[in-house]
C-alpha cells in the first residue's frame, strides 16, 4: 500500500484513467510515421496539452506520451540512443501536469510491446526483452512516473518479460492486452488465460485487463471474462471509442460521448475498477464518462444482451473461451452512434 495507486484504490470504489494519445496528437498535427515520443522534447506543450485535457475531463491516471519509446520501436526512427532521455521527459511534463492539479492523479508510464515476435516463434530473446523494458522503466522512474503500465500486449512471452523488467526497476506495475481476434489477443491468449498468468507472476501488478481491441462492447465481454475468472485484483477496462472509419482520408471512431458514458457505467457494474477510453476517447468522451459514473447508482452486473443493447454488436460469436454460446449472430450488428 506505499505506492500513489494502491492507496487510492484503497480509498475509491472506481478510477478513470484517460483516453487516447495517438487520436489526440494526430489532431495536433503528429502526422503518420512519426514517432509521438519525440514531441516529448520537440513539441512539450503540446504533450502538456494532451495530459491536462485527461486531467481537466476528471481522469484519475493518465499515460505518459512513451507507448513506443523501447529501444525496437525508437530504432525505426534512428533514436534508440534516447529511450531514456524520451521517457523520462514524458514521465517528468506528466508529473508537473498532475502535480498542479490540486488533486490526487496517477502519472501511469505506458508500456507498450517491442514491436517485435518473441523466440520461439519470432527472434526476440526473453533476456532481451527484459533489457529494452527494463531500459524504458528506468527513464520512466527517473520522470517521477507513479507507476508503470504495460498496455496492447498480444504474448505472454512479452508480458512476463515486462513484469521481470518492472521488478528490476523496482517499479509498482499495471499491465493491460488487447483482445482483438475473436475474443483472444493476436498471439490466442483468452481472457481467463491471461487471469491464470497474472496469479502466477512472481512480481504480479497493481491491476491488470484489457484495452484497444474491436469496440466496447467486445471489450466488455473480455471484462465479464475476467470476472468469471474469480480474480482478487482490480481489473482494468480501455476500450475504444466505437468502431474506426475511414472519413476525408483519415480514421474517425465513431463512438459519442453518449455511448462512452453507457460503456463507463457497464464497465463498472460488471466489475471493473479502473475505467478509461483507448483509441478515439477524447476529452469531450471523458466528460460525459466521468459524470455517468459519479452521477448513476451502481447496478447489476450486466448481461451479454445488456451490453449488446447499449453499444452494439459484437465482432464474433465467441469471447475465445468457448464458453459464450448465447452471443448469438443475432445479435452482432452495427454498432450504435
Amino acid at each position: 500500500m506505499s505506492d500513489a495507486l494502491s492507496r487510492l484504490l484503497s480509498e475509491r470504489d472506481w478510477l478513470m484513467a484517460d483516453g487516447a494519445t495517438g487520436t489526440n496528437l494526430f489532431n495536433m498535427g503528429l502526422t503518420a510515421g512519426e514517432a509521438p515520443e519525440l514531441w516529448n522534447t520537440d513539441q512539450p506543450g503540446n504533450i502538456t496539452t494532451l495530459y491536462r485535457g485527461a486531467v481537466e475531463a476528471g481522469s484519475d491516471i493518465f499515460l505518459t506520451n512513451t507507448f513506443g519509446g523501447n529501444a525496437s520501436r525508437l530504432k525505426l526512427h534512428g533514436a534508440e540512443g534516447r529511450v531514456r532521455e524520451l521517457n523520462r521527459v514524458g514521465a517528468a511534463l506528466g508529473r508537473d501536469v498532475a502535480d498542479a492539479s490540486g488533486r490526487t492523479v496517477i502519472v501511469a508510464g505506458s508500456v507498450g510491446p517491442t514491436g517485435e515476435i518473441m523466440s520461439p516463434m519470432g527472434s526476440l530473446t526473453h533476456d532481451r526483452a527484459v533489457e529494452m523494458f527494463h531500459e524504458q522503466a528506468e527513464g520512466l522512474k527517473e520522470g517521477g512516473a507513479d507507476v508503470l503500465w504495460l498496455e496492447t500486449i498480444s504474448a505472454a512471452e512479452e508480458f512476463k518479460a515486462a513484469a521481470e523488467a518492472f521488478d528490476l526497476a523496482g517499479m509498482p506495475w499495471c499491465g493491460t492486452m488487447s483482445f482483438d481476434t475473436a475474443g483472444r489477443t493476436m498471439m490466442g491468449m483468452t481472457s481467463a488465460q491471461m487471469a491464470a498468468m497474472i496469479d502466477k507472476l512472481p512480481n504480479p501488478p497493481i491491476a491488470f485487463g484489457a484495452n484497444c481491441g474491436v469496440g466496447a462492447a467486445d471489450l466488455m465481454r473480455t471484462v465479464l471474462g475476467f470476472v468469471a475468472a474469480g480474480p482478487e485484483k482490480p481489473i482494468i477496462a480501455k476500450g475504444n471509442a466505437g468502431i474506426p472509419k475511414y472519413h476525408d482520408g483519415h480514421i474517425h471512431y465513431d463512438g459519442t460521448p453518449d455511448l462512452m458514458a453507457e460503456y463507463a457505467v457497464l464497465a463498472r457494474d460488471a466489475g471493473a475498477t479502473i475505467i478509461g477510453g483507448c483509441c478515439g476517447t477524447m476529452p469531450e468522451h471523458l466528460r460525459a464518462m466521468r459524470a455517468a459514473l459519479e452521477t448513476r447508482p451502481r447496478g447489476a452486473r450486466p448481461t451479454l444482451d445488456e451490453i449488446t443493447a447499449h453499444l452494439g454488436g459484437f465482432s464474433s460469436a465467441s469471447d475465445g473461451t468457448g464458453d459464450a454460446p448465447e452471443a448469438s449472430r443475432e445479435r452482432r450488428g452495427r454498432r450504435r452512434g
